[in-house]
Formats: structure tokens, sequence, C-alpha cells
């Protein structure tokens, strides 16, 4: 028996080994996105990946196939649910404030399901959270392949605190099957999140797209993750990176910006 679990201790390592490899092989480092990390002086890490074209750009390789915590990010996914499981009616459907003071200032009224996608208000999912369930979530989480739940885990603060962890590899498989509808939910549900996640719309390109903010682990992990659909392809990204301070913030998304001008996704 001893043996039996040896070996397989041994092939489950030789097998993460091959795994990383052939990771590292498909989506070798890219160069011109590293250097505008390197300009920036910021430590951190973008995937940007063709839905038709089957191109891959990467930056920092090793870092793309690390997990930390999901933050906000997790919306796209928490909308998904909250819409299936009918625990709020659409994105007009209000979310009432308890009259509770946050630091952030556009959290302190009455919301709806767009609003709070849109100013990332943490008490508003962490209301829909209490309606969803802790095990309707271990089910989502599991059959969409959405990174890593550790258990056990706090059903109104895990994917704050580090128990949902996600790469930004595993961030850029996610969106493909958002978009390209393969997850278990109905066409209303993925169209309620299309309108409320598009952030930018010009005659070249149109952008949909959703920041995050790790706060409570260390050191603190900003994310920028979504889609840009261009007249001839879908473009699919995600960049997280180490945030020393609120100063950084804006980076996430100019990085990805800069980054998909640099790699001629968008003019």
């Amino acid at each position: 028996m001893k043996r039996f679990s040896h070996l397989r201790v041994c092939l489950k390592f030789v097998v993460l080994i091959f795994v990383s490899l052939v990771v590292a092989e498909t989506v070798a480092d890219d160069q011109t996105i590293a250097r505008l990390f390197v300009q920036r002086n910021v430590e951190g890490t973008l995937v940007l990946s063709s839905l038709r074209g089957g191109q891959t750009f990467v930056h920092n390789t090793f870092r793309a196939q690390q997990r930390f915590a999901a933050a906000s990010t997790f919306k796209i996914f928490n909308t998904l649910i909250s819409l299936e499981e009918q625990v709020i009616s659409g994105k007009d459907a209000p979310l009432k404030w308890d009259g509770h003071i946050y630091d952030i200032p556009d959290w302190n009224r009455d919301q709806t399901l767009e609003t709070a996608f849109k100013v990332s208000c943490v008490w508003c999912f962490q209301e829909l959270a209490r309606r969803i369930g802790s095990e309707t979530y271990r089910n989502y989480i599991r059959s969409a392949k959405y990174g890593l739940l550790h258990e056990p885990f706090n059903q109104t603060e895990f994917w704050l605190d580090g128990d949902l962890e996600i790469s930004a590899i595993e961030q850029v498989d996610f969106l493909k099957k958002v978009y390209t509808r393969s997850l278990p939910f109905s066409p209303a549900t993925y169209e309620t999140l299309r309108q409320i996640m598009r952030v930018e719309q010009t005659p070249a390109y149109s952008l949909w797209a959703k920041t995050g903010w790790a706060t409570r682990i260390n050191p603190q992990v900003g994310w920028y993750v979504g889609y840009v659909e261009t007249l001839s392809d879908v473009w699919f990204f995600a960049a997280n990176m180490v945030i020393h301070d609120q100063k950084d913030l804006p980076l996430r998304r100019q990085l990805t910006l800069d980054a998909l001008k640099a790699s001629g996704v968008i003019q």
C-alpha cells in the first residue's frame, strides 16, 4: 500500500511537470508585452489569446500559471450564477442599501445589479451570496473548472480572502467559455451579463472587462480581465500585478490596453 501511494505521488509529480512544459511551449513569453511591464516597473503577468486565430501572447509564463485570489473578477461568474438561480431578476433589479457607510462613496446608496457590477460593490454581491448559498457555489465552481476553491470557505468572503484562487490562464479559459456560451446558463443570463460588462464601444472594437483588487493577501494583487471584439476576431485577456498602493490601480487597465495596441489587436 505504501509503495502504491508513493507511485501515485511520483506519477502526479511527473504529470505536473509535463503539463507545465506543455503550457510553457504553447504560451512562450512575449517580449513586446514584457517591455511594457519593465517600462512601468510592474511585477505581473498578462495573457492575451484569440478565439479564431489560435494566437496566444503571454508576459511572465510562470506567473500566468500561478493562482491568486479572484477578488472582484469573480463578479463575472457571480452575476451569471445570481441570474440563473433567480436570486435577482435582471440588470435593473434593486439592491437596497442598509445605511452602513463604506470607504467607497459609490457604494453608499441603493444599487441595481448593473450599477453594483460597474462600481464593484462588495456588499451587493455579498447579499446575493447569502441568497445563493455555499453548496450552489460549490457546484457551479467545480462544474466550470473555475480555479481552485479551498474548503471550508466563508460563503460571503471566499472570493475576497483567498479561498477562491484562479490563474490568469484559467481566467482566459473561463472567459472563452462565457463568450461561446458553453456553460449551462440561459441565453437571457448571458445577454444580461454582456450588457452590464461592456465598458467601451468604438467603430473598430468593443471592450468587455472587469477589474479586481485582492487586498487581503500579501502582496496585494490587481486584476483586469475581459475580452475585445474586433472586426476580425475576439481577443481574451487576463492581467494581474502586484499592487503597492492605490496609485498602482490604473495600471491594471492601462497596461492591458497598451498590450492590446502593441500586439496589433486595437489601434
